[in-house]
């Protein structure tokens, strides 16, 4: 879906008229030692803050993180008592991106020996890299492997409590309170599953399952399966299935009301509209009135964001989906500076963007720049929401930025200072984007941009000796 007019969606508040002078350095707490806390520790560290990142799992990359585990319910994560599983990766799962531009700007993704050398490779690949940003950048010492966050609220002179709990492998935790200037939330959205509402499925025989608890395809040998979606877990996962199962069926908002054999290579898919409904018998009606028996509904739905650990006293809000009020997708207006959000945008190349969020949230926290006025960020975030409004956008895509995330970059890299996105990135990523929705089956290694991989490599060759 097309967003709103972007010079209205990026509209800039009014800048304080004085002058930002350097304050002194801040104790900042980042919570998630993924792509984006790692970029956001390295940022605090380099505009001088004293960090702490505070990570569940033993080790970064966060979502990155393969396991074979799923949760302990129905497979579908919606009992709040489940054991929860951070990562929703698949077996499978190669980038949809190829890795010139995926990486930060100033740390190519590169191929190194020995290792998988695809332009788009497998999620083994991307936790090297980020294991490589983490160790290169010396983040490691930072960030405190094993522990929960399980509560942050604001005191009242204005830090942040973290409460967190350090888990140890028999079960035994050491919780400790803390104070800190500032709290970067980096903690993604790939771990609440969103669910289809399925009129009647509560009396449907069959099995469900979310793409959060899918890993491998043998468990759907020789059933007949209904898949939920249209976005990239829902492309690669039906492809995945396919070969082993007897039927797929995939169900999405953006198929007609026709059903079609599905132009994939695979005699066994089949294209639907939406799900109408489900029967006591197995049957799964689709919105055009064809039906079929299924085994299995599996929901490639998205996420919703969630943050169990914040108390904000109701001040930020996730509302179908809408996570706020916040200017420009990272900062709460009445709790700016000290409170932000780093990764919230979708539909974006992600860690060039968390980089420059990064970037600019910490140089706000160490007074280098400045921000707008509380009440001249909120009439921003008004505005916004307006445009979506009155243009018929629907809520739960606010955070959406298909179509204009470069835009977006850019403006975060001019409040920073830095150099705005390079022109070979644009235009890789739109060349991707095209071969994406014409060659699925292929577009990750079939490819003709070589004037374009060309000018990356020369850019890469151009760039300074790291800098910690």
């Amino acid at each position: 879906m097309a967003m709103p007019t972007t010079r209205t969606a990026l509209t800039v508040a009014g800048s304080r008229s004085t002058v930002p002078r350097r304050t002194a350095a801040k104790e900042v707490a980042v919570i998630g030692a993924g792509a984006a806390g790692l970029v956001a520790a390295r940022e605090m560290r380099r505009e001088g803050h004293r960090v702490v990142v505070f990570e569940l799992g033993d080790s970064v990359g966060g979502t990155w993180v393969y396991t074979p585990e799923v949760e302990s319910d129905d497979l579908l994560g919606v009992d709040p008592k489940r054991m929860v599983v951070q990562t929703s990766l698949y077996r499978s799962l190669r980038t949809n991106l190829p890795r010139e531009v995926m990486g930060f700007f100033d740390y190519p993704f590169k191929e190194v020996p020995g290792r998988d050398g695809r332009r788009f490779p497998g999620h083994e690949e991307v936790l090297a890299y980020l294991s490589d940003f983490a160790r290169d950048f010396n983040l490691l010492k930072c960030i405190r492997f094993k522990t929960d966050v399980f509560h942050v609220s604001r005191v009242p002179d204005g830090k942040w409590l973290v409460q967190s709990r350090k888990v140890f492998d028999d079960d035994v935790s050491l919780d400790t309170n803390e104070l800190f200037d500032g709290v970067l939330v980096c903690n993604g959205h790939y771990t609440e599953p969103r669910i289809a509402d399925i009129p009647g499925v509560d009396r449907w025989p069959g099995k469900q399952i979310h793409s959060h608890n899918y890993r491998v395809p043998e468990s759907f040998q020789g059933k007949v399966v209904v898949l939920i979606g249209s976005a990239a877990s829902a492309t690669d996962i039906s492809r995945d299935i396919a070969p082993v199962a007897k039927e797929v069926h995939v169900s999405s908002r953006s198929a007609s009301d026709e059903t079609t054999k599905s132009q994939t290579g695979y005699n066994n898919m089949w294209l639907h509209p939406m799900i109408q409904g489900t029967l006591e018998d197995g049957t799964v009606i689709f919105n055009d009135g064809t039906s079929v028996i299924a085994d299995v509904i599996l929901h490639c739905t998205g996420y919703k964001y969630y943050f169990p650990f914040l108390d904000t006293n109701v001040i930020v809000t996730v509302d179908d989906n809408r996570v706020g009020p916040l200017y420009k997708h990272i900062f709460p207006p009445s709790l700016a500076p000290s409170l932000s959000f780093i990764g919230i945008p979708w539909k974006v190349v992600p860690f060039p963007l968390f980089e420059l969020q990064s970037k600019w949230v910490a140089g706000i926290l160490s007074g280098r720049i400045a921000l707008p006025t509380e009440q001249e960020m909120m009439d921003d975030v008004e505005a916004f929401y307006t445009q979506l409004k009155a243009t018929g956008y629907p809520k739960r895509y606010t955070h959406n930025m298909d179509g204009y995330q470069f835009e977006y970059d850019d403006w975060l890299a001019t409040q920073c200072g830095y150099p705005k996105v390079e022109n070979w990135r644009r235009k890789m990523y739109a060349e991707v984007s095209k071969r994406r929705r014409a060659q699925p089956e292929t577009y990750r290694d079939e490819w003709d941009d070589h004037d374009l991989v060309l000018q990356a490599q020369e850019h890469f060759l151009s760039l300074k000796t790291l800098k910690i």
